[in-house]
């Protein structure tokens, strides 16, 4: 190794996950989704939508600012690691629970790490000339080409000595000692890393959970699960599950392949063996048993996290999958972040200047826009409150904002419970920045939501997140008197217990006898062919959040509009709207 070789005397971070580690350094400026984002079996980034799609991370130090996105991105990474396609090191600009948990739970139970160091936003930033990067001792050296010098990386052998500084109650350390099963000892050992990680000092009590990790993954997913059966979990407090990767009942009947049918079904069922809830939906607001102002829970899955917290005034982290059950087993979180007053603050001001008229498309762009300029910061949105979004649009809203941003919820002045104004949802501080958005300004996001080039479609995908009743009824005013059209599939996904409800008004019958197939338990960053037509080429959704993920996860081209919009392509084939003319009337 020549000294020329050398590109800094290195940048020092905070350890995240111990070990050393060298690879060519793959760098983005933008934050990553392993869920929808990453193939966990080839290692490649699929999001299409990203500066590294096309990437493949398997043995390379990938630097991003943040993850983004899905709870499921810990799933994702724990699966890499047990195959062995996972990066050789993680660096990041801010902490990254998600990410960093599932390269914990590979440690504290299988045996397998990579390191993973916060190195701040300037540290990071010097990151973007590129080369070789080596990590060694929470210090990272940038090279201009691989160190001649042999030099080889080591994994952290364990987990380390659990922290000391958090204040535990008689019940926490009898958890911790064991004396409530092996299952919930592991469960408080990764619970207290992670509180360790987040800067808690204390945890508290929850009274109820969501679970993210029900969904299937691959091998790693269920093999996690079923340790945790095996040493005899059972959840503390009531639990419910979020959409698993099948219909649960049907997948047979739905031609789905039983070499991932039987995999995905178990894993609910393992779930359902620690006491969870039968109930299978991304949706879980839409439950009798959602949590009101002010309550503490642990939920996991991205656009119900944001929708607890900023919608009902629930209180709840952006949970990854696997510490959501660590906590429904111990029934004790963190107390950092949004559960705290001061973790709830908005710090970003979003003055929205609407158009003069829209449709319900309106707010799925909206959220998608603005959750990509916000990264982790809590937003307070001003401008919506003469709308009066109801809990339709603001579900596709906060999906989409999900999509985009770390942040665990919004405002919206005006509206959401803990925003009468902006002063208030600001604390009464200045924002640290403020921004406008214009008609023009959601322009380009529409085109990048509306991707799709061929103007024929084969699918409409509808219910993600997860139908309501009253999209239920809605759809079926929309498609009365109608034909669907006999080359085009219409599939609307949907929670059991909306369904029932459905069912109960006829809206079920009606949308049946349109030709509407009806599909529970799973939602559509799960769903393949053949519910996805395989001479399928390219579809059209509602959803922002399936307009982003759904290139990568299902190989097709994407639409983006409004309900009606999908209806009209459901009858006549054809779903190249474009940009709609209530955004670009006045827009030069």
């Amino acid at each position: 190794m020549h000294a020329s070789d050398v590109m800094d005397a290195g940048h020092t971070g905070r350890v995240l996950m111990g070990g050393s580690a060298e690879g060519p350094l793959l760098y983005a400026g933008t934050g990553l989704s392993f869920w929808g984002g990453v193939d966990p079996f080839s290692g490649e980034v699929i999001d299409r939508h990203h500066p590294l799609s096309g990437s493949l991370l398997p043995g390379r130090v990938l630097a991003i600012p943040s993850g983004r996105g899905s709870c499921t991105g810990s799933s994702v990474m724990l699966e890499m690691l047990l195959n062995s396609h996972a990066p050789a090191a993680l660096l990041l600009a801010e902490p990254d629970e998600i990410l960093t948990l599932g390269v914990l739970v590979a440690q504290v139970l299988f045996g397998q790490a990579i390191p993973v160091l916060c190195l701040g936003r300037e540290g990071f930033e010097q990151l973007a000339e590129g080369g070789w990067a080596r990590i060694e001792d929470g210090v990272v050296r940038l090279y201009s080409q691989r160190p001649a010098d042999g030099w080889r990386g080591t994994m952290a052998s364990d987990a380390g000595a659990l922290p000391e500084g958090l204040a535990l109650d008689a019940d926490d350390r009898a958890l911790l000692d064991g004396r409530h099963g092996k299952a919930a000892q592991a469960a408080m050992q990764i619970l207290l890393r992670m509180a360790d990680l987040q800067g808690a000092r204390e945890l508290l009590d929850v009274t109820q959970a969501h679970i993210d990790g029900c969904i299937y993954t691959g091998p790693a997913s269920l093999r996690f699960a079923r340790q945790l059966v095996d040493w005899g979990a059972r959840v503390r407090v009531p639990t419910t599950l979020n959409s698993i990767s099948v219909d649960h009942r049907r997948w047979r009947e739905l031609g789905v392949d039983k070499n991932f049918g039987e995999p995905a079904s178990a894993l609910g069922d393992a779930y359902m063996a620690m006491g969870a809830q039968l109930s299978y939906t991304c949706a879980p607001y839409l439950l009798e048993s959602a949590p009101s102002l002010g309550e503490q829970v642990v939920w996991a899955e991205s656009n119900a996290v944001v929708y607890a917290n900023s919608v009902l005034g629930a209180r709840t982290l952006k949970y990854p999958d696997y510490l959501d059950i660590c906590i429904a087993l111990t029934g004790r979180a963190p107390n950092v972040g949004s559960h705290r007053d001061e973790g709830r603050l908005a710090t970003l001001r979003v003055d929205v200047e609407l158009p003069a008229r829209h449709d319900e498309s309106l707010y799925p762009l909206l959220g998608y826009h603005i959750g990509s300029l916000c990264g982790s910061r809590i937003p307070v949105v001003v401008g919506l409150q003469a709308l009066a979004p109801d809990s339709d649009a603001l579900k596709a809203f906060g999906a989409a904002f999900a999509t985009t941003s770390a942040a665990p919820m919004f405002h919206i002045a005006g509206v959401t419970p803990e925003a009468p104004d902006a002063a208030t949802a600001l604390g009464g501080q200045a924002p640290r920045q403020h921004l406008r958005i214009t008609p023009a300004d959601l322009i380009s996001t529409w085109h990048e939501l509306d991707r799709a080039e061929e103007a024929q479609v084969q699918l409409v995908s509808l219910g993600n997140p997860h139908f309501s009743a009253s999209e239920c009824a809605t759809l079926v005013a929309l498609l009365t008197g109608r034909s669907k059209h006999p080359d085009v599939a219409l599939v609307i996904t949907l929670g059991r217990a909306v369904q029932e409800q459905a069912r109960a008004a006829g809206h079920v019958q009606a949308l049946q006898d349109f030709g509407a197939l009806l599909v529970n338990d799973t939602c559509w960053c799960m769903l393949g062919e053949p519910i996805i037509p395989p001479h399928c080429t390219t579809l059209i959704t509602n959803s922002a959040k399936y307009a982003h993920y759904g290139p990568g996860l299902a190989g097709r081209q994407v639409h983006f509009g409004s309900l009606a919009a999908c209806v009209e392509a459901a009858c006549s084939g054809r779903g190249d709207g474009g940009v709609p003319a209530w955004l670009s009337e006045g827009v030069r």
